[in-house]
């Protein structure tokens, strides 16, 4: 666990050194947390640069050398995160990396990562990280060239923001340390707002903040001093699911999953750090946990469920642990535990996501980091193996998607014809709706009508930007897959760095926990993607091809375990010890000020009657209000 941060700008414009530097500080200090290590600081005339570092323990560890001084090796690296072919790279780049010295500004092994990726960069130019395997984000900084480069991992698991502020271009892992440099001004990104009602995140490149941006997945940046038109990332790799792969049996893919994934958490699991993995009652999470034991013997194993939930996750997952015989440790979250993490959860949050399990996850990083600083996980699998419930959708729509258009145009207009709650209504107006406009990810919070209700007019005149303007260039990019793979592929782009990914670095970040995910090797992912869609959902089963290879590891009951998600009974708390805590949110005046106050109010009424369940759409009022009591007033 790492941080980066920094900024650069033109010549003269830049303040004198000393007060550089101690803009430079504050901002490190709002990312102490990823940097158990300490940091260290480079500054010349343009840059001001910090990295944060690991935690010490790692048997490659050494004294680290001073902060620098005078003028360090060109470029400068800061790199947040981990690389898994360090061996291989090593190999083949030693002819090219002999006069280039290890980083002296850095401790090992991050100093071994500097001559490789100096070399990467010089043979490949920009998209040289499309070598590299893990799960990073770097800035390299050539003083020669005045050229800033920062680049960000295939599919997201590290952060990474950006802003200009005129002279100067910002960065950052957290979006919190930029808001700490006197240019960067904290206000909503108020034109986004109706994205984060359908999405429950901010998606795409713009983030809750006006004029803070994510660096995308799989994307560089360059930049140099100055005030230069807005530079556009650039992809270095892309996703490519295949509807039509060639035909194989179904055990080369179960066999091939298999022996992927058994690499995978053996890279993922090399260090000397305390190491542990968390444990749920589904099949991702106990097949990496059973990996990591054939691999490294009994291990520590966190498990956690929620006070008045509907399902026991602790159970299934204590008969897992038993037969790993794993050190195993479970916590139980009521409802007071719950809402008091709630504002350092926020914060760490960085923007609002309003996924009630990022907080019971902020409480099982907290709990597995009081005995280990490396655990692994099992984010990823659902978007690469098909394994949400919603994928069923195109197999069960496909029946009415075949009659012609005709006679579907027909059962579309009947569908409007039919009162609200009239069975087969829903199935109607999703089977006659092309996908592009009825799929927008995992999370649909606030419906379009619902939004024109809700949001204030006078500060939200009609028309509302649509909410496929997010996925419509990941629609484009997949238009001829089948609607399976254009929703995996949707998701892989949207909900995977939007709400997963974000909420399991921030919340692990939090605690010094470094959280790594073997699902989301690209290795693997790539085969993965050349799975035929028969065989992603077979008999009924999501993650099919994955629960198969997971037989040779778990149980059949745990391997075939329909998936439950994180079961968080937000419902019923809303209804009982949540109530006047909402209550008194949704009368606020920044409610007011943002939202048609009184349907707040009336949602809430209604779901505390049991007359409807609101509960998605109150917690997703309820956190953003709660963000921006935090970071705005």
């Amino acid at each position: 666990m790492s941080g980066i941060c920094g900024f650069i700008t033109e010549e003269g414009k830049a303040g004198s050194p000393g007060r550089r530097r101690e803009i430079l500080e504050e901002m490190a200090s709002r990312l102490a947390h990823r940097g158990p290590g300490g940091s260290r600081f480079y500054l010349d005339e343009f840059a001001a640069l910090a990295q944060l570092l690991p935690p010490p323990g790692n048997a490659t560890d050494r004294p680290g050398a001073p902060p620098a001084s005078g003028s360090p090796p060109s470029p400068v690296l800061l790199f947040d995160g981990q690389l898994y072919n360090l061996p291989s790279l090593r190999r083949e780049l030693r002819p090219r990396t002999a006069g280039l010295a290890p980083s002296s500004y850095l401790p090992a092994p991050l100093d071994q990562i500097y001559p490789l990726l100096v070399a990467l960069c010089k043979e490949h130019g920009d998209p040289f990280p499309a070598r590299l395997r893990g799960a990073f984000a770097f800035a390299l900084w050539d003083r020669r060239y005045r050229s800033l480069l920062l680049a960000r991992d295939r599919f997201g698991i590290r952060p990474l923001y950006y802003s200009v502020a005129g002279a100067s271009f910002i960065f950052a892992s957290e979006a919190k340390a930029l808001l700490a440099h006197p240019l960067v001004k904290p206000a909503l990104n108020e034109a986004a707002l109706p994205h984060y009602l359908t999405y429950q995140y901010f998606p795409g490149e713009e983030s809750a903040f006006k004029n803070i941006f994510h660096l995308p997945p799989a994307t560089t940046l360059k930049r140099g001093p100055g005030r230069e038109p807005k530079a556009a990332p650039r992809r270095y790799w892309h996703l490519r699911f295949n509807s039509h792969p060639p035909q194989r049996p179904l055990s080369s893919y179960v066999e091939r999953t298999r022996c992927l994934l058994q690499e995978s958490v053996q890279l993922h699991a090399e260090t000397a750090l305390p190491l542990g993995a968390f444990l749920s009652s589904g099949v991702d999470s106990s097949l990496v946990a059973a990996l990591l034991t054939v691999h490294r013997g009994r291990i520590p194993t966190f498990s956690v469920d929620c006070a008045d939930s509907r399902y026991n996750e602790l159970g299934p997952a204590r008969e897992t642990a038993a037969i790993l015989r794993s050190f195993h440790r479970e916590l139980l979250i009521g409802p007071e535990q719950f809402w008091e993490a709630l504002p350092r959860a926020l914060w760490h949050q960085d923007e609002p996501v309003a996924d009630p399990s990022a907080i019971a996850l902020y409480l099982a990083c907290r709990r597995a980091a009081a005995e280990v600083k490396v655990v692994l996980s099992g984010e990823g699998a659902d978007e690469l193996f098909a394994g949400y419930n919603i994928y069923h959708q195109p197999a069960a729509l496909a029946p009415l998607q075949r009659l012609p258009a005709p006679l579907q145009n027909l059962l579309r207009r009947l569908s409007h014809a039919l009162p609200e709650g009239f069975k087969g209504k829903n199935y109607l107006r999703r089977a006659t709706t092309p996908l592009e406009q009825r799929y927008f990810g995992n999370a649909l919070i606030f419906s379009e009508t619902e939004k024109r209700r809700l949001l204030n007019h006078h500060l939200f005149p009609s028309p509302l930007p649509p909410p496929g303007e997010a996925a419509a260039p990941y629609y484009r990019r997949s238009r001829f897959l089948d609607d399976l793979s254009r929703m995996q592929h949707l998701d892989f782009f949207t909900w995977l760095p939007g709400d997963i990914l974000a909420k399991a670095d921030r919340m692990a970040a939090a605690s010094s926990l470094e959280l790594r995910l073997p699902f989301l090797d690209h290795r693997l992912v790539e085969m993965a993607t050349q799975i035929p869609p028969r065989y992603r959902i077979r008999h009924r089963n999501t993650k099919y091809i994955l629960r198969e290879a997971a037989t040779a590891y778990l149980l059949p009951r745990t391997a075939f375990r329909p998936k439950l998600g994180f079961p968080i009974p937000t419902a019923p708390w809303i209804r009982r010890p949540f109530y006047h805590r909402l209550q008194e949110l949704f009368t606020s005046p920044t409610a007011a000020h943002y939202f048609n106050s009184p349907y707040l109010l009336e949602m809430l009424a209604r779901h505390r009657q049991g007359r409807a369940a609101y509960d998605r759409r109150l917690w997703t009022i309820a956190i953003f209000l709660l963000w921006h009591r935090l970071y705005l007033e």
